[in-house]
């Protein structure tokens, strides 16, 4: 069984809230767990000298091509686990060119447990802004970028999976842009004028630390936990480098998505909520990306 723990926001009135609590502050939180653990098994991982998955370089992938009709990548990178990482020319992302013929029907094996396509390929994870990982598809979006935004995302489970993740690194990437946070964010008037209190006093960062950013590594895999033609709530587990009796353990955190004006939209959690936080002794049953 999961091992559950619940976690309540930071307290104290000079603390200078992280951009990740306006929209959860439960990922900070993963990010942070996240960290501790691989900071010290990189250095017992590189004692034991066990072999890390290295899905290739640029080279060795695929090219997938994007709507500009040009590579729009400048170089790859791995990280810290030896995934390769694609690096776009633009710093919000490529969009790939969309095949809407590979999206499942709802009627279709597979509709809540299948992975976007395609697996792999230039331009299927990308580091955006300098720091997050995030998936693209060719079947499920995101169709288009506009300014940093990331739009066009299917609907269905893996359209909603793929702009869960997508929105939520993104917004938080850039905590002060207010525009993008209304657009792709379903915000209430409450929460919205809490946000421009918290900017006007100088409480939102600008950006994320530098510190996490290498760190800000892909998800292993998504679980749908329940999905309807307005909403949906999805799972990602992210690899930890602690082990447990010599087994791999991951960070579960849990994300929100509604479907507004034609498109994904996050829901928005405020940094009073209580956020629960995963740890996952196994992804078994997952969709691994």
């Amino acid at each position: 069984m999961d091992e559950m723990v619940t976690v309540g926001p930071g307290s104290g009135p000079e603390r200078k809230r992280s951009p990740l609590v306006l929209v959860g502050l439960g990922a900070v939180l993963a990010v942070l767990i996240a960290v501790v653990v691989t900071v010290g098994a990189v250095r017992n991982n590189a004692a034991e000298g066990d072999q890390v998955s290295k899905t290739g370089t640029s080279s060795e992938r695929a090219p997938v091509r994007n709507p500009n009709g040009s590579a729009g990548f400048g170089k790859s990178d791995v990280d810290v686990f030896g995934r390769g990482v694609d690096i776009p020319d633009s710093p919000a992302g490529v969009a790939l060119e969309q095949n809407p013929a590979a999206q499942l029907q709802s009627d279709a094996p597979g509709w809540l447990t299948a992975a976007p396509r395609p697996a792999s390929g230039e331009g299927v994870w990308q580091r955006v802004f300098g720091g997050p990982v995030v998936r693209f598809s060719t079947s499920d979006g995101p169709a288009r970028i506009e300014g940093k935004a990331a739009v066009g995302f299917a609907h269905t489970p893996q359209g909603a999976a793929l702009a869960a993740e997508q929105i939520y690194w993104r917004t938080n990437a850039n905590p002060r842009d207010r525009e993008m946070l209304v657009r792709l964010v379903q915000v209430t008037p409450q929460y919205l004028a809490e946000y421009d209190r918290l900017v006007a006093e100088g409480k939102v960062s600008d950006r994320l630390p530098e510190k996490l950013r290498p760190l800000l590594f892909a998800s292993d895999a998504f679980r749908i936990e329940s999905y309807t033609e307005e909403t949906a709530l999805i799972q990602f587990a992210r690899k930890a480098r602690e082990t447990v009796d010599g087994q791999p353990t991951w960070v579960g955190m849990r994300l929100a998505v509604v479907w507004r004006d034609g498109d994904w939209k996050l829901t928005a959690v405020s940094g009073e909520q209580q956020v629960q936080i995963d740890s996952l002794r196994s992804i078994e049953g997952w969709t691994q990306w």
